[in-house]
């Protein structure tokens, strides 16, 4: 396997496992983050993964920083991982319009930037794998309007896209993961964490990895009858 992949937020956390497992099964991997650019450059040296470094919110930059990665891997982008995201939680009643924004454009707008880059060589190709991380809390999560609406906007951008790809060999599917142990979710007070995992059937967290092998099976050739599907990988939370 020789396509080549593109991973946002690909350097940190499910962002980093996805980047690792594309480049195991021998995908061209390339990853871009935002500000942690000593994490950035300590994955790239242990992986060889090359890194890029530009705001995915911003659409000149993923225009620039797209055309920069073709050019180095001598070819289109043709599986783009939307992984990128934050979190600024709170309260409607307290949110505020910076808050609202900083989630919207970064969780949302980016993935309409960063595939509206790809798409039309994708089209040309007639091949594509589109791959978006949505979230179990797409479904509603108190205090997080903002980060809710990003991650249903999410969904309803895969299945559109799915309707308008399929042809042209495209496919558009999101992953939507329940409480994962990343770095993030282990920083929590361990009374919230624990009553987290009282809610998941599993009972447990699940893994970066176990994100990145759904990720990977539809980013495969042989899945390119699968579109427009948003796959839970959650432990049965929210079945």
């Amino acid at each position: 396997m020789n396509r080549r992949a593109l991973v946002t937020g690909g350097t940190r956390g499910i962002g980093a496992s996805i980047s690792k497992e594309l480049k195991r099964l021998g995908y061209k991997v390339t990853a871009t983050y935002a500000g942690n650019e000593e994490a950035a450059q300590k994955f790239s040296q242990e992986t060889g993964i090359k890194v890029y470094k530009w705001n995915v919110a911003n659409y000149e930059e993923c225009v620039a920083g797209i055309a920069k990665i073709e050019n180095d891997l001598g070819g289109n982008i043709e599986v783009l991982v939307n992984n990128a995201g934050i979190t600024r939680d709170g309260m409607l009643h307290k949110t505020t319009v910076e808050n609202w924004d900083a989630v919207i454009h970064t969780n949302l707008s980016s993935v309409f930037n960063m595939t509206r880059c790809v798409i039309e060589k994708m089209r040309e190709n007639k091949f594509g794998r589109v791959v978006s991380l949505s979230s179990v809390n797409a479904q509603g999560a108190a205090g997080q309007t903002n980060y809710s609406a990003a991650k249903a906007g999410i969904e309803g951008f895969t299945k559109t896209l799915a309707l308008e790809g399929a042809r042209n060999g495209i496919t558009a599917n999101a992953v939507a993961p329940g409480y994962i142990g990343t770095e993030m979710v282990a920083a929590m007070p361990p009374e919230a964490l624990e009553k987290i995992v009282a809610k998941v059937p599993a009972g447990r967290l699940g893994e970066p990895e176990e994100i990145a092998r759904v990720v990977a099976f539809l980013a495969d050739d042989a899945s390119g009858f699968i579109t427009g599907a948003v796959i839970p990988v959650n432990g049965g939370l929210r079945v």
